[in-house]
């Protein structure tokens, strides 16, 4: 993916740009930017050819940038990508943003394409969002180890007011929740919902030298509670990864439980139930890590939202 400043610097001419062009060896994308080869290049070259049509200081964003962490499916939109307000520059099959500003914190690279950070990601697209999808999305960025509650807290305070910012920050003043899949994010509301003390969640343990990650887990109950979703669990491998693990978190001390969609989704009551009859607690002294978060609400501006 080159620039015409990029050819040029690499000893083509003008006029050898336009020939090589019309042979094919060269494709515009975008005004001023060429495919080496093919005029279909992956998604993460389209990126790049984005950024490099709207100059060195612009960053991919919003739902392109949230595709390229990893936490949203791309849908085959224009690609969107923020400049400084100052910028006039604009180009057909982009989604320019502006910005007033974007602090190096907001801007990180991956896979070599200039990017916002994901804590600025999850806020810039907020505003697009139902709740439950917000949420799901907030979750999956701590899940995927791409920003946590702190990186989250620092943007919605230092940004400002801005719609969705109320939002975001009510959901993560409930606690870290890196959940994983759709039915960890179901289990997680029913737990919360049910008046139980949030739980560890994908936090890592290392038992007889391996490491285990339980989906959820009340480490002064030593109560682990596992998610079922056919899509990892419904195979003999996986049964058996399943009882190797649970065997094990049961010869170091661990009590666990699982829990399935229709227990989760069709059968809440007796769910719950099951879970206050194990010894799962309900909230008392918060711990330091939701303390830490419940400030978020202080952070975030009142957005109406």
């Amino acid at each position: 993916m080159l620039s015409f400043d990029e050819l040029l610097a690499c000893g083509l001419s003008p006029r050898g740009v336009v020939t090589r062009c019309r042979n094919g060896r060269l494709h515009r994308l975008y005004r001023g930017v060429y495919a080496v080869g093919h005029g279909n290049p992956p998604l993460q070259g389209r990126f790049l050819a984005a950024v490099k049509a709207c100059g060195p200081d612009a960053v991919v964003s919003h739902f392109s940038a949230a595709a390229l962490w990893g936490l949203f499916e791309w849908d085959d939109r224009y690609p969107e990508v923020t400049l400084l307000r100052s910028s006039k520059r604009s180009h057909r099959g982009l989604v320019v943003h502006r910005a007033a500003v974007l602090a190096p914190v907001d801007i990180a690279r991956h896979q070599g394409i200039p990017v916002t950070s994901p804590a600025r990601t999850v806020l810039d697209v907020a505003p697009q969002f139902d709740d439950p999808s917000l949420r799901r999305l907030v979750r999956r960025a701590q899940g995927e180890r791409r920003t946590n509650v702190r990186q989250l807290a620092e943007a919605l305070g230092r940004l400002g007011p801005r719609p969705g910012a109320g939002r975001v920050a009510r959901i993560i003043a409930t606690g870290p929740a890196p959940t994983r899949s759709e039915l960890e994010d179901v289990v997680l509301d029913l737990i919360l919902h049910g008046g139980l003390a949030h739980p560890d969640v994908n936090g890592p343990l290392v038992l007889e030298g391996r490491r285990v990650i339980p989906d959820f887990r009340w480490p002064d109950q030593h109560l682990v509670l596992e998610a079922d979703g056919a899509a990892w669990h419904d195979n003999p491998i996986a049964r058996r990864d399943d009882a190797d693990r649970q065997a094990l978190l049961e010869r170091c001390g661990e009590r666990v439980l699982r829990v399935t969609w229709e227990q989760a989704i069709q059968r809440r009551s007796e769910t719950l139930t099951r879970l206050r009859a194990a010894g799962a607690p309900r909230p008392c002294d918060e711990r330091p890590s939701v303390r830490a978060a419940a400030s978020a609400r202080r952070l975030a501006p009142r957005d109406g939202s």
